[in-house]
């Protein structure tokens, strides 16, 4: 089976790498990260930038996890794309990052999060930022 991490270049994002990283020595399991965006914005900071991903590469290679990268920008957004391959991946635990909003900034900008944590049919890791 796998560990699956959905990694954004931000402090949620760091801290998911670093515990799916965790997770996947302990299971002895490989870990992919993934990293998705619609591509609809002239400049979305969720999207890993080749500097971004060649350091994530380093940091993997360097603690010895078995990894793949994964970067989608597509039609769908990223908590689609999330679900959908933790389901065909067959993935033992599901990794993210999570940010504290406001119920008002949750009720009129929903969040990504909590749709992960509620369609998701694998285990989930929630961690948040130091």
């Amino acid at each position: 089976m796998t560990v699956l991490v959905g990694y954004i270049p931000s402090p949620e994002g760091e801290a998911a790498l670093h515990a799916a990283t965790d997770e996947a020595r302990r299971r002895g399991e490989p870990l992919l990260v993934v990293n998705a965006s619609r591509g609809d914005a002239y400049v979305d900071p969720r999207f890993a930038q080749l500097d971004d991903l060649d350091r994530v590469r380093r940091d993997l290679t360097e603690a010895g996890v078995i990894f793949g990268v994964h970067q989608v920008v597509g039609e769908r957004d990223a908590t689609e794309e999330i679900i959908d391959l933790a389901a065909s991946e067959g993935v033992s635990l599901l990794v993210i990052g999570l940010r504290h909003r406001n119920p008002l900034g949750k009720l009129i900008m929903g969040s990504a999060a909590q749709r992960i944590l509620l369609e998701a049919a694998c285990p989930i890791l929630a961690v948040k930022a130091a």
